[in-house]
């Protein structure tokens, strides 16, 4: 395991890492699938995960040769989405994940959030769970050119952070977004979320199960 020696910026994707809204958004894109008479397999489906929700449905229309349009399917699924988030008392934060926020935050380090999700979602879910006050900026994959597995993202995060790739880590739990980390030439740890267990992480620098691991290492 060859982490960079000085870590100083963290950055985080959030979905499956930081809060555990997968399954809610499974949900809400297999309702919009079923509204607009597509089955979308599990191999499918598990090519889009980690790409923002605009990319996912050029795609889809793309494949099924769909005369719809993209943005107006992401609306769709994005009112989905809220609907499930705000009337889900269960919906969580990763398992250790606001220890290891805090844990990074007290040691100075500079943490960047950057999501595939739409800033909308992302501010949603900073809000409810008290999040902001930790994070130096927030990208959504929406707002730029290219989606994961692009490396745009984490590209943009290290220089948002103003630190060096060689010190910084990208935590991940899907493989297009280890994809992206892998082309940025940043470090990324795997993160092995339960509710993601059809994502491989085969090219992660290295595979964890909990976040004890990486505060350990910090």
């Amino acid at each position: 395991m060859n982490v960079p020696k000085e870590i100083r910026c963290v950055i985080f994707d959030m979905d499956g890492v930081i809060i555990d809204s997968e399954e809610i958004h499974k949900k809400a894109y297999y309702e919009t699938f079923s509204a607009i008479g597509v089955a979308v397999s599990d191999v499918l489906y598990k090519s889009l995960t980690g790409s923002s929700t605009i990319n996912a449905f050029q795609k889809l229309v793309a494949h099924f040769k769909l005369d719809l349009n993209p943005e107006e399917l992401v609306l769709e699924k994005r009112k989905r989405y809220v609907n499930f988030f705000e009337n889900d008392p269960t919906l969580h934060l990763v398992a250790g994940v606001k220890e290891l926020i805090e844990h990074c935050y007290y040691k100075n380090l500079t943490l960047i959030l950057a999501s595939s999700s739409a800033m909308v979602n992302i501010d949603r879910v900073f809000n409810r769970f008290d999040l902001n006050t930790y994070f130096s900026a927030k990208i959504s994959g929406a707002d730029l050119t290219a989606s994961k597995p692009h490396p745009e993202i984490f590209e943009k995060a290290a220089v948002l952070g103003n630190t060096p790739k060689e010190n910084c880590i990208i935590i991940e739990d899907s493989d297009n977004g280890i994809q992206a980390a892998n082309d940025a030439g940043i470090f990324v740890f795997g993160y092995r979320n339960p509710m993601a267990a059809d994502q491989t992480l085969k090219n992660a620098d290295y595979i964890i199960d909990d976040f004890s691991t990486i505060k350990k290492i910090i």
